[in-house]
């Protein structure tokens, strides 16, 4: 399957922000703080056990902000190529599904319209290679990252999602037209969590990024505006 044009993104919208919030007012109470320094958010499960998440999608693209839709979609086939053919009737720029199934894949990029992009989720940022192993997949992260984001792109995925560490691998194996969105962006200074594979903001854009999703780095930080702006101004001074 031929794959689209490559994504073009304006500089700032190479930030993406999870709305990682419990409720659709709590979300959107974010986004009213982070104004104009943010134009791209992720909306994922814990907004979706709200029962708001259509209305904070709608709430977003009436203030003309591209939304990430991830809910890491896997399911037989036809199930969810029929999530991906009603999600492509809504503005959303990307869309999650986990990378390991082909029929699964090809079957959803058979599927979705518009300008709806899917990315497969390759391996959590939050495993390591002993978390493989209890899964029964005897490999490092980064070959498992690079084997699945090829057989994306064979199904006709637009990219993947991949830590930092991996990018640049990626990159080297799919080429200049497959998206690679990094989460797990941990500046100088901020806390790890409950993340193993992580990677800064300059590090990652220079392994071959085209975007990077923050969530607690902005929303735990003293001025979580100013925090955003930050990291806006080096992606500009890194992306032409």
């Amino acid at each position: 399957m031929s794959q689209r044009a490559p994504l073009q993104l304006d500089v700032r919208d190479r930030l993406i922000v999870a709305l990682d919030e419990p409720t659709g007012a709590q979300a959107l109470a974010w986004v009213d703080r982070l104004g104009d320094a943010v134009s791209f958010y992720k909306i994922g499960m814990e907004l979706l056990a709200s029962g708001d998440y259509f209305t904070v999608l709608d709430a977003l693209a009436k203030r003309d902000k591209k939304i990430f839709v991830d809910l890491k979609f896997f399911d037989i086939p036809a199930t969810v190529a029929g999530v991906i053919a009603g999600l492509s009737r809504w503005p959303v720029t990307f869309a999650t599904l986990h990378g390991w199934h082909a029929p699964m894949l090809e079957a959803a990029a058979n599927a979705r319209s518009g300008e709806l992009r899917l990315l497969a989720v390759t391996v959590l940022t939050s495993m390591d290679r002993g978390d493989l192993g209890a899964m029964g997949i005897d490999a490092d992260p980064r070959e498992v990252v690079v084997q699945r984001a090829l057989a994306a792109q064979a199904a006709g995925i637009d990219g993947v999602i991949c830590s930092g560490q991996e990018a640049a691998l990626v990159r080297a194996a799919a080429g200049a037209g497959f998206d690679i969105v990094c989460p797990g962006i941990r500046p100088a200074g901020s806390a790890i969590g409950d993340q193993k594979r992580v990677m800064g903001v300059a590090e990652a854009f220079a392994a071959g990024a085209n975007a990077i999703v923050v969530g607690r780095p902005i929303r735990q930080a003293a001025d979580p505006r100013v925090a955003a702006e930050a990291m806006q101004s080096e992606i500009a001074a890194l992306v032409k």
